[in-house]
């Protein structure tokens, strides 16, 4: 058993969160530690940094993703410009350099690269003893998260381990063990019953849409191309905690596509593993919490509207291992859903190919490998 674990992530976007979170609920149902304390690193910053993070962050997301992509691109640059970043953040994180030299963890996990930064940092100075994990959440590794002073990097697939250790990262210290999501979607669940739990058609297709990383205007367009489809089939769309979507979207829930699709509107939920079970395809954008959730429920992906950047890498992954189709042209989306629908040939391989690559047990197996290191 582990001492003091410090699972640390940033709340730049919802994924490096619930990746901590679910390392956090394996921790706990492995009962692997003494204690546990899951912290965003962004509350112990100034309120001018802490924007600048996270908000700033989904403005770009959602106003200039071309300006998102070419950032990520230019600051995609191995081993570069660290000390000039490093100065930024130790001016920006002392509040949170304070609480890492009062706690003293015995090993921390980080599922972002800002305290990943600071706690090697401290690690140099030794005025840190404690082991560190870094936890990528995307399938493809940026630049951003290097750093000199660690004991163990988790990744999603063997390429991103061999492009760390072409970086000089020692292979031993490196284990692909997917993306950690929460442990209960690696409990089998019967479709039909999810269906019929959620007041959804056991024999209609569903599709579920992540909606809330479209944006209000966006996911109007989605919905009316995915009416179109030529099959009576269901389209769960989840959209999270924003009020005003969800109303936006109960009002097109009162149309009916030509050919019999219906929208069903779901709110904030803590049950994505249960709809995602019920579902036969998956449409949204590839982030990497979300696509390794529907990987885990053996769901096809239908990427629409990549964020230029990391979602950009993530879907270029998802293609080439055959496991997501992608649409270009929302107004040819509902054709390019039925094309793969008639085809079940090609849906058995590419249900094959997800198998092949899904890791559910991701949280835990990150927390067994550091059991072992212990």
């Amino acid at each position: 058993m582990l001492g003091k674990v410090l699972i640390l992530s940033a709340s730049a976007g919802a994924g490096h969160l619930r990746a901590a979170q679910a390392v956090e609920k394996a921790f706990g149902q492995l009962q692997a530690a003494r204690e546990v304390r899951n912290i965003d690193a962004l509350d112990y910053t100034n309120k001018l940094f802490r924007s600048l993070y996270s908000k700033a962050y989904i403005d770009l997301v959602n106003a200039a993703p071309d300006v998102l992509g070419w950032l990520y691109d230019q600051l995609d640059k191995p081993w570069k410009n660290e000390r000039r970043r490093l100065a930024l953040n130790k001016l920006n994180t002392r509040p949170f350099v304070k609480m890492l030299e009062e706690y003293q963890p015995d090993i921390a996990v980080c599922t972002h690269f800002l305290p990943a930064e600071i706690i090697s940092w401290l690690k140099a100075k030794k005025r840190l003893r404690c082991r560190q994990a870094i936890v990528v959440t995307d399938f493809d590794v940026h630049a951003m998260w290097l750093c000199h002073h660690y004991e163990q990097y988790f990744v999603a697939l063997d390429e991103t381990r061999q492009h760390l250790i072409a970086l000089g990262i020692p292979p031993e210290k490196i284990a692909v063990t997917g993306i950690p999501i929460d442990p209960v979607f690696a409990q089998p669940k019967d479709k039909r019953r999810m269906r019929v739990k959620h007041n959804l058609d056991p024999d209609r297709t569903t599709i579920l849409v992540s909606a809330g990383g479209f944006g209000v205007g966006p996911i109007e367009n989605v919905m009316t191309s995915l009416l179109e489809l030529k099959r009576p089939a269901q389209i769960v769309a989840i959209s999270g905690r924003s009020e005003e979507l969800r109303k936006k979207l109960s009002r097109l829930a009162h149309r009916r596509g030509p050919h019999g699709a219906s929208l069903t509107v779901v709110g904030f939920t803590t049950e994505m593993d249960e709809y995602m079970a019920a579902a036969d395809l998956a449409v949204g954008k590839p982030g990497g919490l979300t696509t390794s959730e529907a990987l885990a429920r053996e769901l096809v992906t239908v990427i629409v509207n990549p964020i230029p950047g990391q979602e950009e890498r993530n879907s270029d992954h998802l293609l080439e291992e055959g496991v997501a189709i992608r649409c270009n042209n929302l107004p040819v989306l509902a054709h390019k859903i039925d094309t793969l629908l008639d085809d079940p040939a090609r849906l058995a391989t590419m249900r094959a190919n997800i198998r092949r690559l899904a890791k559910p047990r991701a949280a835990r197996d990150i927390v067994q490998r550091l059991l072992e290191l212990a």
